[in-house]
């Protein structure tokens, strides 16, 4: 079974792209989505995490308080680092366990979205990677329109703080082009037979 993982910054679309992939049969492993779960719900990270950034961490519900923990790391690249290093390997684990369980369902790749996959590394355990890509203006355009509660220069100091979309494409084994002028849905059509075949034989 192949492991691929799709990548691509702030609001280049990669959700959506895999959105598709995942209408077409693919199962999805979303980590940010699931290091929030992790976060929440591995008592030995959950410990971790307290212990490096305090009890407000959580709130009184146990729940994960995102923007106190957003706050304390967003400019302080050395804490962003720690929690990074606290939090990834947790992720990884819990990658490991799907993907396993994938296999033995039979699928023949699956796909894992992650906005920092080349920077936390974990794109050395992966297959293959695809990148997706949208011209800077059309990215920060799409996220103010998603998020109303960030400003315009939220939207560039979270860029600033990404890969640059050219080194994104140069590592990738594939640059899917989401700039709401080449259509997208036959390029991951294509992508998808191509992963379809069976391994040996790409």
């Amino acid at each position: 079974m192949l492991r691929i993982g799709i990548t691509g910054g702030i609001g280049s679309g990669k959700s959506i792209v895999s959105r598709l992939f995942h209408a077409l049969g693919v199962p999805i492993y979303d980590a940010d989505t699931r290091a929030r779960w992790v976060m929440e719900n591995d008592a030995e990270l959950r410990a971790q995490l307290i212990a490096a950034f305090g009890p407000a961490t959580y709130d009184a519900a146990g729940r994960l308080n995102r923007p106190v923990l957003a706050g304390t790391v967003f400019n302080n690249p050395g804490l962003l680092a720690q929690l990074n290093g606290l939090v990834h390997p947790h992720v990884g684990t819990d990658f490991e366990r799907w993907a396993v369980a994938q296999a033995r369902a039979g699928h023949t790749y699956v796909l894992k979205e992650a906005a920092l996959l080349f920077e936390a590394g974990s794109y050395k355990r992966l297959d293959r990677i695809i990148t997706v890509f949208a011209p800077l203006a059309v990215r920060a355009a799409r996220v103010l329109r998603r998020d109303p509660h960030r400003s315009a220069a939220d939207v560039q100091a979270i860029m600033a703080k990404q890969l640059s979309e050219e080194e994104k494409m140069a590592r990738a084994d594939y640059v899917l082009t989401n700039d709401d002028v080449l259509p997208l849905l036959p390029q991951v059509l294509a992508l998808h037979a191509a992963f379809g075949v069976r391994p040996a034989t790409l």
